[in-house]
């Protein structure tokens, strides 16, 4: 299913449960630097976009630019894999747990290089870091598959995996931003159709491995199971739970895609 096709139907109530959390903000502003303008593709519902630069979102979903607050940057109904832009457009582009939505995510990437002068900017999971969650390891893992082959169709990606900046983004337990993995300490949360109706990681995973899985959970939580294995964390006040900032800068030079990466 096409993005917007997909949260068209997703994104109802995605705003009230997906609010951008001011820590992980913190760092995406950090790695901007000294970017003035900045193309915000997969944009959504205006979460992460930084107030004081000169912003742009690319956001494929009618739904999810209806959802954007008063006074968020402006947004186009556009895709990655074409951006309505000149080359060298924006100082920097940044990307929120997004790309694994684009259609191509090889043909989004070499687009995000055309119209940025300075970097890059992507958050996204890094799987073998979630194989080691326990929503994904113990009840779901229908979804670490699915990440896995995300993150595995993209030769583009690899290659600027191999040359950028990774940076991992610790979640924290009360995050705002009510992503699955953001849910690490609250177990319970999985079970509020409200919180995981607009999770595609959710919605795209079977709907046996849905139920099968919040059996078993619902069965550790009123044994006391999970609290034997997993109550530790109620203790932490963060966790490194896959979500990592790939920070890509280079020169003006065109050199993406011919192997030649300035990074």
């Amino acid at each position: 299913m096409p993005p917007e096709a997909a949260y068209d139907q997703l994104g109802r109530g995605y705003g009230e449960v997906r609010r951008g959390d001011p820590r992980i903000a913190t760092c995406i502003e950090a790695a901007l630097g000294d970017a003035r303008s900045v193309l915000n593709v997969g944009g959504g519902t205006g979460s992460y976009e930084p107030p004081d630069r000169e912003v742009i979102a690319v956001e494929p979903s009618a739904e999810m630019i209806a959802q954007r607050p008063a006074g968020a940057a402006p947004a186009i109904q556009a895709s990655a894999e074409e951006l309505p832009f000149p080359d060298d457009s924006f100082d920097a582009a940044m990307a929120v747990l997004t790309v694994h939505h684009w259609v191509d995510l090889d043909a989004g990437l070499r687009e995000l290089r055309r119209v940025t002068r300075q970097r890059i900017l992507i958050v996204a999971f890094d799987p073998a870091a979630l194989a080691n969650l326990w929503i994904t390891r113990d009840y779901f893992p229908e979804m670490l598959e699915l990440k896995r082959r995300s993150t595995a169709k993209s030769t583009e990606l690899a290659m600027m995996l191999s040359t950028a900046r990774s940076i991992p983004i610790p979640v924290p337990r009360d995050c705002t931003d009510q992503f699955f993995a953001a849910l690490w300490a609250r177990p319970e949360m999985l079970f509020d159709e409200d919180v995981v109706r607009p999770m595609w990681v959710w919605q795209s995973i079977s709907e046996a491995a849905r139920r099968e899985g919040r059996k078993q959970l619902a069965s550790d939580l009123e044994s006391g199971a999970w609290d034997e294995r997993y109550g530790d964390l109620l203790e932490q006040q963060e966790l490194d739970v896959g979500l990592r900032l790939v920070v890509s800068e280079f020169s003006i030079e065109r050199n993406w895609g011919n192997g030649a990466h300035s990074a």
